[in-house]
């Protein structure tokens, strides 16, 4: 499974990316805004939107490039390892 994260904290990238590894996901994090960013996102299985560690105009920017995509948006306000793990239990397993 491949999963788009946007937002979160920038030093738990690699914590985040181990831990999807662990759910046998392959993981792209985005915790700022770069250019070329819409091209960066693809066609994941799953996005995940930290909502509080993050603008708005990143958020609609991933919403607007995975459009019409058939799949998973899971939106946290928290950017923690609990909530990352309470998404994949729930989707990954």
């Amino acid at each position: 499974m491949s999963i788009v994260i946007v937002g979160g904290n920038e030093r738990m990238t690699r914590q985040y990316k181990d831990l999807c590894e662990e759910y046998n996901c392959n993981a792209k994090v985005f915790t700022k805004m770069h250019d070329g960013l819409k091209n960066k996102i693809g066609s994941p299985d799953m996005l995940v939107l930290f909502t509080n560690t993050t603008s708005h105009k990143m958020i609609q920017c991933a919403l607007t490039e995975t459009k019409g995509l058939d799949m998973i948006i899971e939106r946290s306000h928290s950017s923690s390892m609990s909530a990352l793990r309470n998404i994949l239990e729930t989707h990954a397993v």
